[in-house]
């Protein structure tokens, strides 16, 4: 029916056709692909944010400390920590939950 000529005619760009489309599909869902970088970059986005909170929250914490420390006391946030950690209030105040 048909030559071995031709049926190898069509081979050669069949399999030329398949190498190129893996590479294409390998190239936008592989490891390596463009899907994957999408997904990085939002992940990257994701985790900038979640540092940002947590450099404001050391920063927070690194400024409450130094006004508890020896060197630098700060009453008003030391008598705040002693009625919360003590569950402490002063006779002319009134609580209310």
């Amino acid at each position: 029916m048909f030559s071995r000529r031709v049926i190898y005619g069509f081979a050669l760009p069949l399999a030329l056709l398949g190498f190129a489309g893996y590479f294409v599909f390998a190239a936008v869902q592989g490891e390596y692909g463009v899907f994957r970088r999408v997904e990085l970059e939002a992940e990257r986005e994701v985790l900038a944010a979640e540092l940002a909170l947590l450099t404001a929250e050391a920063a927070r914490m690194r400024d409450r400390t130094a006004r508890l420390s020896d060197d630098n006391l700060d009453l008003d946030l030391l008598d705040e920590r002693a009625r919360l950690v003590l569950g402490v209030a002063r006779t002319d105040e009134i609580i209310v939950e």
